[in-house]
């Protein structure tokens, strides 16, 4: 994965909204806040033809003796007769049989004239918000003002880990087109920032490195220490702000496959970028190249996950669903490079992450001393051979023993040829899946090793010598 930004013009982001928008599964569907107030009421029906003779047309004049009798169902009274709403005289003589179908219509009418008025005040009122204590009408369906979102949601874990995580800019020195984006999260209280090596590399001799948090504040930063072996630096912000809240680390030697995940980067400079997936698989044997070309390769026994990581989300967390730190992102499988390593192709759903309990034990070296301890077996094997084991090369770099004299291995009776099987309970298929299994352990563990040789297979016990800093 590049940790270079490729350039590209970012786009203006829309203003954020208040609040984080609500996750699709724990939304309802939409629904027209009118329809759901006031459901619309049927038309009215034509009120059916009365039994009697035909109702005559009202008259232009009052006649001069009008009968005492009361207005048809269903029609404004005559002029100089009650008000609309005001309650009919009661009649002299017994009351005459009024169609039902007129009287609906009038209910119907009335309803939808009074629900009219009513909504209206009720919105005129809302939007003078005059703090008038007189009843309003409102709209069913509206979401309510305090709506909060339950913890272990993705959104609520995103919302509380975002303040904590930083984007990394780092330049070169004395060439500003050199350089690229990460990624980086709280470590401690005193501003030390967790992130990647090939994160910082390029600034790590006489460049310049910033951090910005998600709110916008920028802050200058100076590399603590490096590890490029397991592609772990720490830096650390010049003038930290109060306040800081580092991220939980979690155990990644308890993460299951299948575990929900949560990456927070800056894929291609988009900055705060929240994506999600799972564990796709543990104790992945990774090799990543440093993108210098000069053949300096970090070696991990990686989390695999499907969650989106693109160049830009380097050194940034790996969350769990309870947003404890699992693991470091630092790499991806892309179709367009062939390899894993950090390749500016984009991302397949093949990320990988360096176990936090790893990262954790090589953060507190870099910030106690400043250099890297790795753990060694003193011996030399063959990076390219694939499928049968690690096999101990005939000799070493620059014409050295092959087999460290004194060393672990040559202790434990390992000679030039051997094959390497199995280390602790773990099969080798290659060189470099034995350097990422050596390197999850600590100077001195005892390992069982098993080898073979001449077509016999034998255990052994080794016990883990130690290097310190990184090899040119």
């Amino acid at each position: 994965m590049s940790t270079e930004n490729e350039g590209n013009a970012v786009p203006s982001a829309p203003s954020a909204p208040s609040t984080p928008p609500v996750p699709p599964s724990a939304s309802t569907p939409p629904q027209d806040a009118h329809a759901a107030a006031h459901p619309a009421p049927e038309p009215p029906r034509t009120p059916p033809a009365p039994a009697g003779p035909p109702t005559a047309p009202l008259p232009t004049a009052p006649p001069a003796a009008p009968p005492a009798a009361p207005p048809a169902a269903g029609w404004p009274p005559p002029p100089g007769g009650p008000a609309w709403g005001a309650p009919l005289p009661a009649a002299g003589g017994p009351p005459h049989k009024r169609s039902g179908g007129g009287l609906v219509a009038a209910v119907l009418a009335a309803a939808l004239i009074a629900g009219g008025v009513g909504g209206g005040i009720g919105y005129w009122a809302a939007e003078r918000n005059d703090g008038s204590t007189s009843s309003t009408t409102v709209a069913a369906g509206e979401a309510p003002a305090g709506f909060k979102r339950e913890p272990g949601t993705i959104a609520a874990v995103a919302n509380k880990a975002l303040p904590s995580v930083v984007t990394i800019e780092a330049k070169a020195g004395g060439s500003a087109a050199e350089g690229g984006t990460g990624t980086g999260f709280v470590y401690d209280k005193e501003g030390h920032i967790l992130t990647n090596n090939h994160v910082v590399a390029s600034a790590a001799e006489g460049g310049t490195l910033s951090a910005t948090f998600s709110n916008g504040k920028k802050y200058d930063a100076e590399v603590i220490g490096r590890a490029q072996g397991y592609d772990v630096a720490v830096l650390k912000l010049k003038n930290a702000p109060a306040g800081l809240a580092p991220l939980p680390l979690g155990d990644s030697d308890r993460v299951a496959v299948g575990d929900s995940t949560i990456a927070i980067g800056a894929p291609f400079g988009l900055s705060n970028t929240v994506t999600t997936g799972i564990i796709s698989a543990k104790n992945r044997p990774v090799a990543s190249g440093d993108g210098s070309g000069a053949g300096r390769n970090s070696y991990m026994s990686a989390l695999q996950t499907d969650a989106s990581i693109n160049p830009g989300n380097s050194g940034g967390p790996l969350l769990d669903a309870r947003g404890a730190v699992i693991g470091i992102n630092s790499a991806i499988q892309s179709a367009g490079s062939g390899g894993l390593g950090q390749s500016q192709a984009g991302s397949i759903g093949l990320g990988f992450a360096i176990p936090v309990n790893q990262a954790r034990t090589v953060a507190d070296q870099l910030i106690k001393t400043g250099r890297p301890v790795y753990a060694v077996i003193g011996a030399t094997v063959n990076m390219t051979e694939e499928g049968e084991g690690a096999r101990i090369a005939d000799e070493g770099e620059n014409g050295t023993p092959a087999v460290v004299p004194n060393g672990p291995a040559a202790k434990a009776g390992l000679k030039p040829g051997d094959v390497i099987t199995k280390f602790g309970d773990r099969a080798i298929d290659s060189g470099p899946t034995l350097i990422s299994q050596i390197w999850t352990h600590k100077p001195g563990d005892k390992v069982t090793l098993t080898y073979e040789r001449g077509g016999k297979s034998t255990s052994v016990e080794v016990v883990l010598g130690e290097r310190t800093g990184d090899s040119d």
